[in-house]
C-alpha cells in the first residue's frame, strides 16, 4: 500500500510543479518582429487557458486577440498573446495590453538593425491548440546575452515554501491537541468494550 501513497504524492507534487511552471513569471530575450489582431474563438479546449476579456468589455466565446511576434537569438520564432489579466487568476493584475501592444509596436526591429528586448510572460505555447503565453510586460535590453537573474521567482517560492511550513506546523498541532485525543479516548472504549464482552 506504500507505493499507492508515493504514487499519489508525486501525482500531486506534478500538479503543483505544473501550475507553478504555468503561473510563475518567465522572461525571454527576444527580438519583436511584428504585431497584430486576430479574431480567435476561446469556446473549445484552449479557454481555460484565455485570460478573461479586457476590463469594460463583455465575456463571449470569441474576441480579438493582440498577438506579439518574436524572433530568438537562436532564429527560433515565439509568438505571445496580450491580453488583461484583470484581478483574476494568475494575479498579475495587468489592465494595460493596450499599451503594452503600443510598445511592442514601437519595439519592432530587422534582423540587420535588431533591438533585443526581455518579455516577461507567463503560460505555455502549444501549437496543436493554438495556446500562447501571454506577456506581462517589455524592456529594452543591451543585447541577446542580458539574462535578466529570476529575484520574483526565488521570492514567491521561499514565501510559498515558508507557507506551506507554516501549514505543515499548524496541522502537526492541530493533530496532537485535537485529533490524538480523540483516536486515543475511541481505542479505550474499544478496548473496554472488547473487554466486557470477552467477560461475559
Amino acid at each position: 500500500m506504500r507505493w499507492a501513497r508515493w504514487i499519489f504524492l508525486l501525482l500531486v507534487a506534478g500538479i503543483v510543479a505544473s501550475i507553478l511552471h504555468y503561473t510563475l513569471p518567465q522572461r525571454d530575450i527576444v527580438r519583436i518582429t511584428g504585431t497584430e489582431i486576430i479574431r480567435a474563438d476561446l469556446s473549445g479546449w484552449n479557454r481555460m487557458f484565455y485570460a478573461r476579456s479586457d476590463t469594460g468589455n463583455a465575456e463571449g466565446t470569441n474576441r480579438d486577440l493582440r498577438l506579439i511576434n518574436t524572433t530568438r537569438p537562436d532564429g527560433r520564432v515565439s509568438v505571445f498573446r496580450n491580453e488583461d489579466t484583470g484581478f483574476g487568476w494568475p494575479p498579475y493584475f495587468k489592465l494595460d495590453s493596450s499599451d503594452l501592444h503600443a510598445e511592442a509596436t514601437d519595439l519592432t526591429s530587422t534582423s540587420a538593425n535588431p533591438q533585443w528586448v526581455a518579455i516577461t510572460h507567463y503560460g505555455w505555447r502549444f501549437r496543436a491548440l493554438s495556446i500562447y503565453p501571454n506577456a506581462v510586460s517589455i524592456r529594452a535590453v543591451d543585447g541577446p546575452d542580458d539574462k535578466p537573474f529570476p529575484w520574483s521567482n526565488i521570492i514567491i517560492l521561499v514565501l510559498l515554501a515558508v507557507a506551506i511550513f507554516a501549514l505543515w506546523r499548524l496541522w502537526e498541532r492541530f493533530e496532537d491537541r485535537v485529533i490524538d485525543p480523540i483516536v486515543d479516548w475511541v481505542l479505550v472504549r474499544w478496548a473496554k468494550l472488547k473487554d466486557r464482552v470477552r467477560g461475559r
